[in-house]
């Protein structure tokens, strides 16, 4: 088994990003450890350029999101953790798959339709060839599986396409060039909605900050936005079924179930028939246990800038090791000398 995932570094982590995806890396890195396995985690800073950015930022935000990730239970010695920047296979494979991506698959992804919006004509072809990378992200290390959200199965489809098209076109039956990625939808992994609006999901990108509960925010911080966090004027009801229709309140009870590693109806057996007076407390005091000692390692770790740059060249060694002999078998199916 090897796992392979990625995260743009856009900023800080805040929950949904930790019980949406990264407590279940941690999880699968100490799984593939046991199995013999491995797991590769990146920064997606080559991605990151596909749309507007500033050049300081994404290297502040590329260090500190290693601090993160670091603090959520990576580990550096039992995992690979690198940036792409730093793994030149990465974009050197890309280019070598746009021989046999389609335009018409392209056109057919979702996500550059929402992030280009109306002005199309005015995105980078980075945004739009944007899949074609996530393409080789993981077909460039053989990955077995691929941990995505709903919003990324159309990008491994995408991926599976590529490898099978290119295998047809290049290569034989009995030796193949690309592994053929499955994915991982893991069973619990949350999603974690605004505490302003149970509607929208948590974001880097809310312009309010009391809409997440951010990894570096401090005990002080968690319980303010926890109390702050929009509700109904409603007790709580003793079962699952009675938080329909009641956005806010099924997302902080979700939360606390998450965190607390139980089921919502436990939750609610707890604090069925209290109002939220009673359980926004219960939920600060939650969030504070659990995401404490994760907040002490990033402070100890986020301004130690030599030791985040060592952590990713060792991974990105390790990396490109692993890199090269996929992208020399590519070279030389279609025919490159080099």
């Amino acid at each position: 088994m090897r796992i392979v995932s990625g995260i743009q570094p856009t900023g800080n982590l805040h929950l949904g990003n930790y019980l949406g995806a990264i407590r279940n890396w941690v999880r699968m890195q100490d799984d593939a450890t046991a199995q013999g396995g491995d797991c590769l985690f990146f920064l997606a800073d080559l991605h990151a350029i596909s749309m507007p950015h500033v050049p300081a930022e994404l290297t502040a935000n590329t260090r500190a999101m290693t601090a993160a990730l670091v603090a959520c239970g990576i580990a550096p010695d039992r995992s690979t953790l690198f940036n792409q920047a730093r793994v030149p296979a990465h974009a050197e494979l890309q280019w070598l798959l746009n021989g046999t991506a389609r335009l018409g698959w392209l056109n057919r992804m979702t996500q550059f339709k929402d992030k280009s919006g109306k002005n199309r004509e005015s995105a980078s072809a980075a945004l739009y060839t944007y899949p074609v990378l996530q393409a080789a992200d993981v077909l460039l290390y053989q990955a077995t599986h691929v941990p995505v959200g709903e919003d990324q199965k159309q990008h491994l489809e995408l991926a599976r396409d590529i490898a099978q098209k290119f295998n047809n076109d290049y290569a034989s039956e009995e030796a193949p060039v690309f592994t053929l990625p499955e994915p991982i939808i893991p069973a619990d992994a949350a999603r974690i909605m605004s505490l302003r609006d149970g509607s929208a999901k948590m974001s880097k990108s809310d312009p309010s900050d009391m809409s997440r509960i951010n990894l570096t925010d401090d005990a002080d911080a968690m319980m303010q936005k926890v109390k702050k966090a929009k509700t109904d004027p409603e007790p709580l009801p003793s079962e699952a079924a009675g938080l329909e229709g009641r956005a806010e309140a099924r997302n902080l009870v979700g939360i606390y179930a998450t965190l607390a590693d139980v089921g919502v109806d436990a939750v609610l057996r707890d604090f069925g028939g209290r109002g939220f007076g009673a359980f926004k407390p219960a939920l600060g005091e939650l969030l504070v246990e659990k995401l404490a000692p994760i907040n002490a390692r990033f402070v100890a770790l986020k301004d130690d800038v030599a030791a985040l740059d060592a952590i990713l060249e060792r991974g990105a060694a390790k990396a490109r090791a692993l890199a090269k002999p996929t992208l020399d078998a590519t070279y030389h199916v279609l025919g490159l000398c080099r």
